[in-house]
């Protein structure tokens, strides 16, 4: 199946009960900063620690890159009464062949526990299936992240391993599972 893309014209704002997901902006730099360096948040992500604002403008300048060349979505996702980010999600690694996209998330320490993600994932997960019509989402959360792989089965994502199988066959330790979700 080749599956043509359609982004829209203007950046999607998503909104839930509590949340506004919106796209990502250089007054977001400090905040991605923090939450790109923050250990917490890092714990189970293999990734360079950020540690500079400049590093973060750097990020989101590859990130609207990326928007512009259509190669992903990226929402901040904040509170309704507060524009200041409190995490993000993001759907990328688009699999057009396949009709598969992948879905990543963090949130700032101080917004977990809350149900934030439960609630933005939510919406992504429409809008991934519904608006952009792919067929299977997927996550790869790190083996020992219980509390994503928790927000994910919350989200009805089931373990995949005949991908983990396909993806890591030449990995026998990799760190990541992978969990899928089939469109309704």
């Amino acid at each position: 199946m080749n599956m043509q893309l359609e982004y829209p014209s203007q950046f999607p704002i998503l909104t839930t009960g509590r949340l506004i997901l919106r796209k990502l902006e250089l007054n977001d730099a400090a905040e991605i900063m923090k939450l790109r360096s923050d250990e917490r948040v890092n714990q189970y992500l293999d990734r360079p620690k950020s540690i500079n604002i400049d590093e973060a403008i750097e990020f989101i300048n590859k990130i609207t890159n990326n928007i512009k060349n259509e190669e992903s979505y990226y929402w901040v996702i904040c509170l309704r009464n507060d524009y200041k980010l409190a995490g993000t999600m993001c759907l990328w690694n688009i699999d057009k062949d396949n009709s598969r996209i992948e879905v990543g998330y963090e949130l700032l320490p101080d917004f977990q526990g809350k149900g934030l993600a439960h609630e933005a994932l939510s919406k992504i997960i429409d809008y991934g299936f519904d608006v952009l019509q792919f067929k299977t989402m997927v996550a790869y959360p790190h083996r020992d992240n219980e509390r994503s792989i928790n927000l994910l089965v919350k989200n009805n994502f089931r373990r995949d391993t005949a991908l983990e199988d396909e993806f890591y066959k030449n990995e026998p330790g990799a760190k990541e599972v992978i969990f899928s979700l089939q469109s309704p």
